[in-house]
């Protein structure tokens, strides 16, 4: 039996390499379509035109009563500070524990004291820049009876020259700023009755 020759061995590698060269490159040919559906797939383009419906658009509304994923809000008290009956919440609904407290005072730290200062006074750093309207002191008696509800829904939607915090500040964290407010309005306004009998002691006339 006669053996191949090298250059018949030579020949199907070259062919292989010479085929391997031309992959990628231009070409005026159509390109092969092994599964043709997956390229011309039968669809809308946003913004364009159809016969299908009546007002022939192609983009539809929702559903109605369409919750996008992560956003159903049925809790209405803790999503909005205010009960079915539109009354405000007069209690936090967030637990208050010392990681929530620290938790509001760091935000608070961030978020608020520019205008009201870290005490709540309405003496921020911003009143030293000629700022038209001062800010609200938190002690005012006005905000020390205000619902837990209403401070929510002034941090959600804003008031006067105060902006809406909500994008900012998620809906926990806002609860827990309240809890911190609570806290400070309390430090400035304490009673005996706030102190543990054993520490009256040490208070000085």
């Amino acid at each position: 039996m006669r053996r191949p020759s090298g250059l018949r061995l030579l020949l199907p590698l070259l062919a292989l390499i010479l085929t391997a060269c031309f992959r990628g490159m231009p070409s005026k040919k159509p390109p092969i379509h092994l599964n043709p559906n997956m390229d011309t797939q039968e669809k809308y383009k946003p913004q364009s035109r159809s016969l299908f419906f009546a007002d022939e658009a192609t983009m539809r509304p929702p559903v109605e009563g369409t919750v996008a994923r992560g956003h159903l809000k049925n809790d209405l008290p803790y999503y909005t500070g205010r009960n079915p009956d539109s009354s405000y919440v007069t209690a936090n609904p967030l637990p208050l524990t010392a990681d929530i407290l620290d938790r509001g005072q760091e935000r608070f730290n961030i978020y608020c004291s520019p205008c009201h200062s870290r005490l709540g006074d309405g003496k921020g750093i911003i009143t030293q820049y000629k700022f038209p309207i001062p800010p609200t002191s938190l002690h005012e008696e006005r905000i020390r009876t205000m619902p837990d509800g209403q401070i929510f829904e002034t941090i959600s939607r804003g008031i006067r020259n105060m902006p809406s915090y909500r994008h900012q500040i998620p809906v926990r964290d806002r609860w827990a700023i309240i809890h911190y407010v609570r806290a400070l309005q309390r430090s400035q306004h304490a009673t005996l009755s706030d102190i543990p009998e054993a520490e009256r002691g040490a208070l000085q006339p």
